[in-house]
């Protein structure tokens, strides 16, 4: 892969949305209480199933990197990677909503400071 095919794009659909952190965090605590009304889900079952959905999205990227090289083996689909990388998106955010983390905040700060680090002149409002 060269840098640049690594260059951030539009989504393959040519949409512009913008991913908000916070309307994820208020609806994914909303369901979250409503399927967990006793609040009994521990921190360790949210890693847990993040890293359950991490692992099912490199299973997607391992497919399509066979398919890629000609290889025998089932496929996958950007379409397929696409939704495992929302799962670990979501849990991602209900593990970082336990500890009262701001993802938005969490990751301009390690963003802007490995651009920093690295002399880089890109940085995250």
């Amino acid at each position: 892969m060269t840098t640049r095919d690594r260059r951030p794009t539009m989504s393959r659909s040519g949409s512009s949305h913008k991913f908000d952190l916070d309307t994820l965090r208020a609806a994914n605590l909303l369901r979250q209480s409503s399927w967990d009304p006793e609040n009994r889900i521990t921190p360790s079952f949210l890693g847990m199933a993040l890293a359950g959905e991490l692992g099912e999205a490199l299973n997607i990227v391992k497919k399509l990197e066979r398919a890629a090289m000609g290889l025998p083996g089932s496929r996958g689909s950007i379409e397929d990677l696409a939704l495992e990388l929302a799962d670990v998106v979501i849990y991602l955010d209900l593990l970082a909503a336990r500890y009262d983390i701001d993802l938005g905040k969490a990751v301009t700060a390690k963003f802007n400071a490995t651009s920093e680090k690295l002399g880089f002149p890109e940085r995250l409002p």
